[in-house]
């Protein structure tokens, strides 16, 4: 008898959680001058908006900080500051030397969940928002932003004012084992401690936690800058934001730790193989799972870094994957545009991210980065699918012809090309077509 599978339940938040249309109007009330300066700049900056070429460009520039600080009322260190919000919550979306208005802000007054998502982005950039204490590490401070998590997951739980005597504990807590995952430990006695405080020998020492107190009293100011919190008088408190925030988090990562994939926990690469033989819907949860559970600027770089390798699959699936990252693996894909292996994949992404039809996307792409793009996916297919799948990677082809696309596909310089055009010409069932990819591959093996 076939047994359907009974579905997870939707979670509740905890309770005394406002419901989602109190925690929007919150959200839009913490956001409300970032939105306000973003309306402006779509009104006044936009196409058929009254000197809207003035500067030459839609990004903030000096003369346009100024210009919407006297439309507005405030002074152009206001501006600044509200356009800088904006950015992070998605409400303008910029590129290069041009801004756009960002779908929340056009479904800011209908669409509740766009609010709360705006809301969430600027939560997750939380580092961003206040200037970080001169004179320490990047380093630690890398380390304080990854280890944040478990103090606000703590505040979460502990539903209520915390001492920050408190919260230092368990963020040196954290730093002291992420260190130790890291193995950074050393294990040379220091000369000057006393005999009792050298470990024995062969038994490894955790290097010494630095004074975390302003690191942690940036992190607190930082939060309380997006609305996460409040910070004063040696304590700090969730708001019903930042609460319900840091629950939607911790129930991603259970969710993720109960997908069907259990992907969760393994590196980039190893998470994309896992989802190679998944449906696109069922890939993407996954993907959103995988990053739930991790920094995002250290997953976009296992994702690139995976996309580096020699398996074509796995580039494919990297992009799909950063696809589900959005906005903050922007930075990250235009710096690989310049590599050969990668720059296919980057410029594709890019077009879609600046808001182009992805049917369309590959019109960005010259002639030869669309071979070699042709090549590479044949690759992936060659060495994870079937022989039909292959055939018809073809009819994807851009040149008109056989005879022409293996002229281009010899002269495109891919190192898989021998081995795609082998592949093709076993699997294709037209005997003198595949005669003539069996030329070409030799051709190209040989050099003529």
């Amino acid at each position: 008898m076939n047994q359907r599978r009974s579905r997870r339940p939707a979670p509740r938040p905890p309770e005394g959680t406002p419901a989602p249309a109190e925690l929007a109007r919150m959200a839009r009330s913490r956001l409300a001058d970032a939105a306000r300066v973003a309306h402006w700049a779509d009104a006044a900056l936009g196409p058929g908006g009254d000197d809207a070429t003035a500067d030459g460009k839609a990004t903030l520039s000096e003369t346009t900080a100024k210009r919407a600080a006297g439309d507005l009322g405030l002074t152009a260190a206001q501006v600044r500051a509200d356009w800088d919000t904006a950015r992070l919550a998605g409400l303008v979306e910029v590129h290069g030397d041009s801004a756009r208005p960002g779908w929340r802000l056009r479904a800011w007054d209908r669409d509740d969940s766009a609010v709360l998502r705006g809301w969430v982005a600027l939560f997750d950039a939380w580092s961003l928002a206040h200037p970080e204490p001169p004179d320490h590490e990047p380093a630690a401070v890398a380390e304080v932003v990854s280890a944040m998590p478990q103090v606000l997951s703590f505040l979460q739980l502990s539903a209520g004012p915390v001492p920050v005597e408190q919260l230092l504990d368990l963020l040196q807590q954290r730093v002291t084992e992420l260190r130790t995952e890291r193995c950074e430990i050393s294990y040379e006695p220091d000369p000057e401690a006393p005999t009792s405080a050298v470990p024995a020998a062969g038994t490894p020492a955790a290097e010494p936690v630095p004074d975390l107190a302003p690191l942690l009293d940036w992190a607190l100011h930082a939060l309380a800058c997006v609305g996460a919190l409040t910070y004063g008088d040696g304590q700090a408190t969730l708001t019903p934001l930042g609460s319900w925030a840091v629950w939607v988090k911790l129930e991603q990562i259970c969710v993720a730790a109960q997908s069907p994939a259990g992907n969760i926990e393994q590196g980039a690469e190893d998470m994309l193989r896992g989802c190679a033989q998944l449906r696109p819907n069922a890939a993407r949860a996954e993907y959103r799972a995988w990053l739930a559970a991790r920094p995002v600027g250290g997953a976009v770089t296992e994702l690139i870094d995976a996309a580096r390798g020699e398996d074509a699959l796995l580039r494919g699936l990297a992009f799909e994957a950063l696809r589900v990252v959005g906005a903050p693996a922007e930075a990250d894909v235009r710096a690989v545009v310049d590599e050969p292996t990668l720059r296919p994949y980057a410029l594709l992404w890019l077009a879609e991210h600046d808001g182009a039809d992805p049917e369309d996307a590959h019109e960005v792409l010259t002639r030869q980065e669309a071979t070699w793009l042709w090549v590479d996916t044949a690759a992936a297919v060659a060495d994870h699918g079937e022989a039909p799948l292959l055939v018809r990677h073809l009819e994807s082809a851009v040149q008109p012809t056989v005879p022409q696309l293996l002229d281009e596909v010899r002269a495109v310089g891919h190192p898989r090309t021998v081995q795609v055009l082998v592949a093709l010409a076993a699997a294709h069932p037209d005997p003198a077509l595949a005669k003539a990819v069996r030329r070409a591959a030799f051709q190209v093996h040989t050099g003529g």
